[in-house]
């Protein structure tokens, strides 16, 4: 959880989806919808007419009986009464207004308006008199509202009492009522655009009674309901929303995605664009779609939110634009290069050691220097260490300290590569037209499992220790005091684990695709000591090359693993055992004479035993390599590339030998099922090494649908823990032979 929150796609996602779920990302679609209905306007339909009457609300009962009657005679395709009935001052004037309601269409509908947004209760309505209006119908309008006060949605239909009420809205669409269905107003439509008569107009002659006819009108007036906030324009009349609600209705498709889509649609382009070269030209595809998508869709009637993904997207840029400035501030030397906190901060593989160099008097030189080239002197002392070390990323601090990493090699092989590094800085530094003579000392931590800052500043003690006490090297002493018993009798200890039976093999299992049968197994050396308990195999392979007892260790296993073997082909099937050679052995002159003689003496076929060699960057001699590994295939060994794809694994290196197996890293295969770029690597591998002649295993398989996608793609091996994992001899021969005997017994 901790790695995903360090993640800024993660994290701005999370941020995107939470805002949202507590209501306050109101103000970002709030201010994208008034932006957006500023700039887009559609004219209201033409068969709705909006007729005001509060231009005769002083003419009392006498005006609204003259109006309906007028608007009754135009003969209207519906009309609607949205607005407050006059009481009247006399019974005759109540008696003609009860009369002239009474002369109108049957369907002709009053319009109750809820008092307050958010309500759809009966108390939020005030329904007109039935004694005045009759049988006339009541149709209802209401809203919900974001925390600004402007209209979001509303109900299509609202049950009261029983009885489900349609809306203004719904009546004006001319769509049966359903209470499920939710309203979202077109805000496109200019309220100026709506057919609006006045009243007195029509009475008095003004506006032709015939404007009216085959309409849809709308006597509206005001003290109906509260005036809604209306996106793009603020205020306006609360007829103009049912308008909007209505025309909203009649879109193509009707309907709501919410947050998520847009939100989704963030998280893969950003996923995606990590890996692009061009990621800015993503994230400019990708702001352009969130602003314009809804907008589009909600012209079809599709609303679509941007609410969550325009979170997201803010907070992920302000994340990275925050990392940059970190990086920038906290990561960047005054010389332009990564400082010691950007190393500090990051996490080393296994098999790495850091070193510190000390430059003396490195202040007396930028002392005599103009102070524009102080940055250059620091970047030419790096450039003359970039030269000779393995580095890909030097580290600066002030004070002339320069840090990297380098590959873990035996203690007196990386104290020559050190002092030769040193000998580069023989012949003098230019810096403008400066010449320095450079005196360099280097501090050296070799402390693997500890913390990458504990080891800096390990080292960075070490180079000044250096640099006081004038060495050459040192060697931070702490934690290899502590580890010296154990460094020094690791001759020993190893001894010591092979009798005891502390080092032993492992064997998983390889399976032939085909035929769904396991036909090899892969020998892995394990240790558990007695009170260190289980060493990890890096650690322990990298401490044994360190201490020269890889060879025994390698020979040793080559033994075992024919032993077990011998045993499992004397049960009849013909069985693969798969043994791992050091990168420390490959160009060794006696190799290829203690393979032969171990396998002479075992009296075993070599070809049923597999060498997998891998990593050969730290081959020292790369001819007498590749001419020992071609000598080991003619006596009969087959040949294995391990791990092929990564490292030195490559195509320069299945150039070079004449190898019978690929093997595929776990990295490529595991990931084969959800990444379309790591399958058509994998498919294309296989496809190269069966036109070479080559079989194919693919190792790290984790379930059937990997397995089932490399049996489609004629993968030859498959192995990995979906399959099984490396188990002691006893129980592995054990539950081969169960395996087999159900396979016959099904035959």
């Amino acid at each position: 959880m901790r790695r995903l929150l360090r993640s800024p796609l993660w994290l701005a996602l999370l941020i995107g989806a939470v805002i949202p779920a507590l209501g306050l990302s109101d103000p970002v679609g709030q201010g994208y919808w008034n932006v957006c209905y500023k700039l887009f306007h559609e004219s209201a339909p033409a068969s709705i007419v909006v007729v005001n009457s509060d231009d005769i609300a002083d003419m009392g009962t006498a005006g609204q009986t003259q109006l309906f009657d007028l608007v009754r005679g135009a003969k209207p395709a519906r009309l609607f009464i949205d607005t407050k009935l006059q009481r009247g001052v006399t019974k005759d004037q109540v008696a003609a207004l009860r009369a002239a309601i009474a002369r109108l269409s049957p369907d002709t509908a009053f319009v109750s308006r809820a008092r307050k947004f958010d309500q759809f209760d009966r108390a939020a309505f005030d329904f007109p008199d039935p004694a005045v209006i009759g049988a006339h119908p009541v149709v209802l309008s209401a809203w919900t509202v974001n925390m600004f006060h402007y209209v979001e949605s509303g109900p299509s239909a609202i049950a009261i009492d029983g009885t489900v009420r349609p809306v203004l809205a719904t009546e004006l669409a001319h769509l049966p009522a359903r209470p499920e269905q939710t309203i979202y107003p077109d805000f496109a439509i200019d309220p100026s655009s709506v057919t609006t008569f006045s009243a007195r107009h029509l009475l008095d002659g003004q506006v032709p009674a015939s404007a009216l006819a085959g309409k849809q009108v709308v006597i509206a007036g005001s003290g109906q309901g509260t005036n809604p906030n209306y996106f793009g324009q603020g205020p306006v009349s609360p007829v103009v929303l049912d308008i909007a609600g209505a025309v909203s209705m009649r879109k193509p498709w009707p309907f709501t995605t919410m947050q998520l889509p847009l939100l989704a649609l963030v998280a893969l382009v950003l996923a995606l664009a990590r890996r692009q070269p061009r990621r800015r030209l993503a994230y400019s595809a990708l702001v352009v779609l969130v602003l314009v998508v809804p907008a589009v869709l909600r012209t079809v009637g599709i609303v679509c939110y941007p609410d969550a993904a325009i979170c997201a997207m803010v907070a992920f840029a302000a994340i990275r634009l925050w990392q940059k400035r970190v990086r920038k501030i906290q990561h960047t030397s005054a010389s332009g290069l990564p400082n010691m906190l950007a190393l500090s901060n990051s996490e080393l593989p296994p098999g790495r050691d850091v070193v510190v160099a000390a430059i003396a008097r490195y202040d007396e030189m930028l002392a005599t220097l103009p102070q524009d080239l102080h940055d250059e002197c620091a970047r030419q002392i790096a450039r003359r260490i970039a030269v000779a070390c393995e580095a890909t990323e030097l580290y600066h601090a002030d004070g002339g300290h320069f840090a990297w990493t380098e590959e873990a090699r035996p203690l007196d092989m990386q104290l020559s590569h050190l002092e030769g590094l040193r000998a580069l800085f023989a012949s003098p530094v230019m810096v403008g037209t400066h010449t320095f003579d450079i005196n360099i000392h280097f501090g050296l931590d070799r402390n693997e499992g500890v913390k990458t800052a504990t080891r800096v500043n390990s080292a960075l003690a070490s180079s000044n220790e250096a640099l006081a006490n004038g060495r050459a090297i040192e060697l931070f002493e702490a934690h290899r005091l502590a580890e010296a018993p154990w460094e020094l009798s690791l001759h020993s200890r190893i001894d010591e684990g092979l009798r005891d039976g502390d080092i032993w093999l492992a064997y998983q299992a390889q399976w032939d695709i085909a035929t769904n049968r396991i036909c090899g197994a892969e020998a892995l050396i394990r240790w558990n000591h007695p009170t260190r308990g289980a060493i990890a195999p890096n650690a322990f392979i990298l401490q044994a090359e360190r201490a020269g007892r890889i060879d025994a260790l390698t020979y040793w296993v080559l033994d075992q693993a024919i032993t077990a073997a011998l045993a499992i082909n004397a049960k009849g099937e013909r069985f693969q055992m798969s043994v791992n050679l050091s990168a420390q052995m490959v160009d060794k002159p006696d190799l290829v004479g203690n393979f032969a003689a171990i396998v002479a003496r075992r009296g075993v076929d070599p070809t049923l035993i597999t060498v997998e060699v891998t990593e050969t960057s730290a081959v020292g001699n790369r001819p007498a390599a590749v001419h020992n590994l071609t000598r080991l295939r003619q006596i009969g060994f087959r040949l294995s590339i391990d791990d092929f794809g990564t490292g030195e694994a490559s195509l320069a290196y299945l150039a070079d030998l004449p190898s019978d197996e690929l093997k595929l890293d776990r990295c490529f295969v595991s990931r084969i099922v959800t990444s379309p770029r790591d399958r058509a690597i994998v498919a294309s591998t296989i496809g190269l090494a069966h036109a070479l002649g080559q079989t194919v295993v693919a190792e790290g398989i984790e379930d059937a649908a990997t397995l089932a996608l490399l049996r489609q793609m004629g993968c030859d091996y498959a192995q990995g823990f979906y399959l099984g994992r490396p188990q002691p001899f006893v129980v592995f021969e054990r539950e081969y032979t169960a395996r087999r005997q159900r396979q016959s017994g099904a035959i």
